[in-house]
Formats: C-alpha cells, sequence, structure tokens
C-alpha cells in the first residue's frame, strides 16, 4: 500500500528541500517505486539540486490544468522519479493548489512511496500537503527559533487533521555537544526519526546539482540519509565502510609486511 509523507519545516533554510532530494533517490536504490514532488509551488527549489531545469511541462502546468501530471515525471537518481515545480512567476500565478490533491490521486496506484516537499512556514499552499499525507515529516535545526516554528506547524498538522510521523534534526554539530535526542524529543513532543550532522559536502554536491547520496556516497550525511531511508522502507540497514576506514586497513598491512620484510 502506497505511503505519502510529507517534507515541511517551520521556517526556510532548514534543509527541507535537501533531505527531500536525498531520501527519494535512497529509498529508490532501496527497492521502493518512489516518487518526489515539488509542492512549494511559489518558492520551487527540488529541481535545481537535482539538475532539472528548462523544462516543458511542470507542476505548474499540471496545477494550472494545462498538462497531466504524468507529463511533468522525469527521471531522478537511482530511479527515483522527479515531479517539479516551475520557476516562473506566471507559473505560480496561474497554478491552483486545491488541484494538488487530485494529482495525488493519480500517482499512489504507482508508487509505494510518495514524498511532497511542502513550503516552509504557515501558508494556505502549505496546508494541503500538510493534509493530504499520510505522515508528515518536520525536519527541525537544533536550534531555538527552528523548534519554535516546527511546533506551530505541529499544532497547524494536527489541527488540519493531519498526523505528524517524527521528525528529522538536520545540521547537528559534528561535535553534538549541544545536541541530545531525548531532550529533542520532549521539546517537539514527536519521535526522531534520525540525524543529519553537518556536512560541508551537501553544499558542495548542491553546487553540481546532485544529491550528496550521489556525489559523496561515503560522507557523513550521505550514511545517515542512508540509514534513515533504510528505516522508512522497512530494511535493515547495513554500515558501509568508509574509505578512510579501507585505507587505514591497508596502510597498516603496508606496515605489517615491511615490518616482516625487515
Amino acid at each position: 500500500m502506497v505511503k505519502v509523507y510529507t517534507i515541511a519545516s517551520g521556517k526556510g533554510g532548514t534543509g527541507k528541500t535537501t533531505v527531500t532530494a536525498n531520501l527519494g533517490p535512497m529509498l529508490a536504490q532501496y527497492g521502493k517505486k518512489t516518487c518526489i514532488l515539488d509542492a512549494d509551488v511559489g518558492m520551487a527549489n527540488l529541481g535545481l539540486i537535482l539538475g532539472l531545469e528548462n523544462l516543458p511541462v511542470t507542476l505548474h502546468e499540471v496545477l494550472a490544468g494545462k498538462a497531466r501530471v504524468r507529463d511533468a515525471i522525469y527521471d531522478g537518481p537511482f530511479g527515483v522519479k522527479i515531479v517539479p515545480c516551475g520557476l516562473s512567476l506566471q507559473g505560480f500565478q496561474q497554478s491552483n493548489p486545491d488541484r494538488l490533491k487530485d494529482i495525488m490521486t493519480d500517482l499512489v496506484s504507482e508508487f509505494d512511496i510518495l514524498i511532497l516537499d511542502a513550503p516552509a512556514g504557515i501558508s494556505r499552499d502549505g496546508v494541503i500537503p500538510l493534509t493530504i499525507a499520510d505522515g508528515v515529516i518536520l525536519v527541525v535545526n537544533p536550534e531555538i527559533s527552528s523548534i519554535v516554528d516546527s511546533l506551530k506547524t505541529k499544532i497547524l498538522t494536527e489541527t488540519v487533521g493531519g498526523h505528524i510521523e517524527g521528525a528529522i534534526i538536520n545540521r547537528v554539530a559534528a561535535t553534538g555537544n549541544d545536541f541530545n535526542s531525548a531532550q529533542m524529543e520532549k521539546l517537539l513532543g514527536v519521535r526522531v526519526l534520525g540525524i543529519i550532522p553537518e556536512d560541508p559536502n551537501i553544499r558542495r554536491a548542491s553546487a553540481g546539482r546532485s544529491p550528496i547520496v550521489v556525489k559523496y556516497p561515503t560522507s557523513s550525511a550521505s550514511r545517515a540519509f542512508k540509514r534513515l531511508s533504510a528505516d522508512i522502507a522497512g530494511i535493515e540497514y547495513a554500515e558501509e565502510e568508509t574509505q578512510s576506514t579501507s585505507e587505514g586497513f591497508v596502510d597498516r598491512l603496508a606496515r605489517a609486511l615491511f615490518r616482516a620484510k625487515a
């Protein structure tokens, strides 16, 4: 049975779209027929991160009643399907967000998992993705303003009849000195689904129009995304050997051989 998730945040800049762009490909690689949809009609960025630009048909045209959603589906990394949104102001003005429910109805029979990248903040356009999902996943930064804004989104979701699946804590400092998972769960009142560390490779990957799980698959953030995706897919995650670990073993072996010859 298809599962529909909405990725939401209380404010912009939490990394919500980056989370969507990395979860989608990994879920597809783990064998789930996955489609990610940019429901941020006014400030679309998902297509940019995934290298999809200057497209003939986007979600804007579908929401305007000018095209079918099947015409706006594009191939992404690892077999994930993508429904990007357009970047033009005219396309945004002609879009009718109320059509989103009908679009989802057309897609549910074709996929195992649908992920909506919702608009940040509290707005009319942002409410619809909260109501049509089986579960809303909050993307939160470990800072007070992000936590407060996420609580507002949580309250809004519950008010309109939506269900909070949990939270992803994004951009956590490598030291972890200021982060406590149990405390975050207590503050938000929801389960922490995963923790994504701060990783400079995320910015490098985005600049190259690629998700970090594709561009830098052994980086710390990539491993966290893989672990989280495996949990969502309901499969066991096998920790991969990183390049540094592999090189360390080779170095130790070389030293041992050198000592033996000496």
